[in-house]
Parts: structure tokens; C-alpha cells; sequence
């Protein structure tokens, strides 16, 4: 039976392994990665719900909310969802329980073109990693799908625009995965922050 670790309190052994901060974080934010070996245990309608109650309260321009969220849950919208991903991420993505396209509107209420729906999307995406990661849930952002075809087999408006498929369930078996994939599942590291922080000089 392996221990159970609380991720707001302690890194997991494999992420410990792996991540290392050059300042002090929560573990939680070390502690989301992005698997692709996920078992068939389904996920319950709470824990969907909770996941993307969550990302429904992430911050956006105006309030506006122009997220949108697309679940197949059940192996009939599932199947569709498979229809659309690229062979390479449905090898893996096909065993997760749960699939989920974020979309955004691009246009606001008031027909005004809305330049920060992406920027917001992607607020709603950290924050539903978030959750699921707090729930024992693994999830993993695919940008690698046919948005013309899931645009017609979902029947999605054109104001949308389609930004990821995210696979949702909980881990499985490394050696589920193909050999070349077994090789990439452990957490990822991150450039040093010097090279992506840079401060505005000051006047001389």
C-alpha cells in the first residue's frame, strides 16, 4: 500500500527527485505535473465538479468568463473526443476517464472582441490543475488535436476558439506506456527564473 502525501504539505518522492526551487513554494505547485499513464478508475461527478468549479473561478478581464468547458465522460463522448486527437497523444490519452476541451469566446457581451478570453482560459486551466493535483487527480494539457474536426463533430460556434484537450484521471502504470513514452514520465524541470524574470532598469 503506498503512503499517502498530502500535496499542500510535502513533495512526492519522485517530484522531490526531480524539481528543485530556487525560492520557497508551496509543494503544491511542485507537485502538478502532466502524466500520460492514467488508470481506468473513473473519477466521480464530485470530484469532476469540484475540479472544474474551480477553474470557473479563476479571474478574468471584465468578468467575463469566456471559458468554456467540454466534458466527455461516458465512452460515447469519449469516442468522439478520440476522433479528433492526433494518434500520438489518443496512444495514451484514450485511457484516461475523463477528456476536457477548453474553449473561449472571443467576443463579449456586448460585441466587443475580447483580446484577454486566452489569457483568461489559461487562468481557468491553472486553476483546474490545481484542484485536481489537491484531490489526488492527475491531469495533462494536449494543444496536439484537430480543431477543425472537433469544431464540426461538436458543433461549436465560430466566436470560439479551441485551445486544449485536457486528460483527467488518476495514475497508472508506467510500463502501460510505450517504451519511448515510459521515458518521459517523471516531472520536468524548469529554466533557471533568472532567464524568464527581467527587471526594468532604472534611470540613470
Amino acid at each position: 500500500m503506498s503512503l499517502i502525501i498530502n500535496p499542500v504539505e510535502k513533495l512526492t518522492p519522485e517530484v522531490e527527485q526531480h524539481r528543485k526551487t530556487a525560492y520557497s513554494v508551496n509543494p503544491l505547485f511542485l507537485n502538478r505535473w502532466s502524466p500520460r499513464a492514467y488508470s481506468n478508475e473513473k473519477i466521480s461527478d464530485d470530484d469532476l465538479y469540484s475540479i472544474l468549479e474551480a477553474a470557473h473561478w479563476a479571474p478574468s478581464a471584465y468578468n467575463d468568463q469566456p471559458w468554456r468547458f467540454i466534458v466527455a465522460k461516458n465512452e460515447q463522448q469519449l469516442e468522439i473526443f478520440h476522433e479528433f486527437l492526433n494518434p500520438y497523444n489518443r496512444s495514451w490519452a484514450e485511457k484516461a476517464p475523463v477528456l476536457v476541451l477548453i474553449a473561449s469566446n472571443k467576443v463579449r457581451d456586448n460585441g466587443e472582441t475580447n483580446g484577454a478570453h486566452a489569457f483568461d482560459a489559461g487562468a481557468a486551466w491553472g486553476h483546474l490543475a490545481i484542484q485536481a493535483t489537491l484531490l489526488g487527480i492527475s491531469t495533462h494539457a494536449i494543444g496536439g488535436f484537430d480543431k477543425e474536426k472537433a469544431y464540426s463533430l461538436l458543433n461549436i460556434p465560430s466566436e470560439f476558439e479551441l485551445h486544449a484537450v485536457i486528460a483527467i484521471g488518476y495514475r497508472g502504470e508506467k510500463g502501460s506506456l510505450d517504451p519511448a513514452l515510459q521515458q518521459r514520465e517523471q516531472p520536468n524541470d524548469r529554466r533557471a527564473l533568472e532567464e524568464v524574470i527581467f527587471e526594468v532598469p532604472e534611470n540613470k
